[in-house]
């Protein structure tokens, strides 16, 4: 049904509160009492409702006003509407992670992904399994934009980003570790720096080499990939050095039988931060699941 605009010209909520008031108390009086008005203003609202309605809608008799035909019919059709009305208004949504069915999809970079997916979907399964993760790739130099556009719902990213409709939540300060493997590489953890930067590199980005630009020093790159998930393998045929966010670093250890060693250089931490828009903060299920994801990582 489309709504005629022009059908409620001369319609005022608060008229139909007063009706619904009056229709319930029966008496002037007692209605403003529980209006918290005066009897004129109530009075008035009456005069107005007879007359928008065109109908008396209440009639004197005794110390009661009763209602008119019209008035009743008036009643039950407009209750359950100022019910729903008030319903939709005023009562936050309410989530219920045990029953609830619903999809979120989520920015991450392959790394954030093999760092927080194998304890956060297990976790989430237990505690809401009907909630649907859906991660998608994405990067930093997109997160902002993709969230804006309604392609992401949330984003987990190292991006220090701004806009006056994001929300950013920090999730955990991270720190580099370099990891070989002992059957490529003869080398004794902790790493100096010396022998971190005389070795060949493995490497995934630029982020570390600008790092190191800046402090006047460079390392040796053999090799460089996009994807995090390459690192294990390469390690395992070439004697190199690879420098990861420590948060990959003990499973790969378990794994693959890698070494590890803090960066023996001041590389500074990565900041790992939930995005999202602000026009989410009222969505229920979104929030119940940032609030999960942030309990789980803290």
């Amino acid at each position: 049904m489309t709504i005629k605009e022009n059908d409620f010209r001369k319609i005022d909520l608060n008229l139909l509160i007063a009706f619904a008031v009056l229709f319930r108390e029966q008496s002037v009086s007692l209605a403003a009492d529980k209006l918290h008005l005066g009897q004129p203003a109530v009075s008035g609202s009456l005069a107005r409702l007879r007359e928008m309605f065109d109908d008396p809608l209440f009639i004197r008799s005794g110390h009661r006003m009763q209602p008119t035909a019209r008035a009743t019919e008036l009643h039950t059709e407009l209750m359950p509407l100022l019910e729903q009305l008030q319903s939709a208004l005023f009562q936050q949504a309410e989530f219920n992670p045990v029953s609830a069915k619903v999809t979120v999809t989520i920015g991450m970079t392959d790394w954030v992904e093999m760092w927080l997916m194998p304890r956060l979907v297990p976790a989430l399964r237990e505690a809401a399994p009907g909630v649907h993760l859906n991660v998608v790739a994405s990067d930093p130099f997109t997160d902002a934009q993709r969230l804006e556009g309604g392609d992401l719902d949330m984003a987990i990213s190292v991006a220090n980003l701004s806009a006056r409709w994001m929300e950013r939540e920090i999730l955990t300060q991270m720190e580099f570790a370099t990891l070989w493997h002992p059957l490529q590489l003869s080398l004794a953890g902790p790493l100096t720096a010396e022998t971190w930067t005389e070795q060949e590199h493995i490497a995934t980005s630029s982020h570390i080499d600008t790092l190191l630009a800046k402090q006047g020093q460079k390392r040796e790159v053999c090799y460089t990939t996009p994807h995090f998930a390459a690192l294990p393998g390469l390690l395992m045929q070439m004697p190199a050095l690879a420098t990861v966010p420590q948060g990959l670093s003990e499973s790969w250890q378990q794994t693959w039988g890698l070494k590890s060693s803090p960066v023996p250089l001041p590389v500074a931490p990565l900041e790992v931060a939930l995005l999202w828009h602000q026009r989410h903060n009222s969505d229920a299920a979104l929030m119940w699941v940032r609030g999960f994801i942030k309990r789980l990582v803290g």
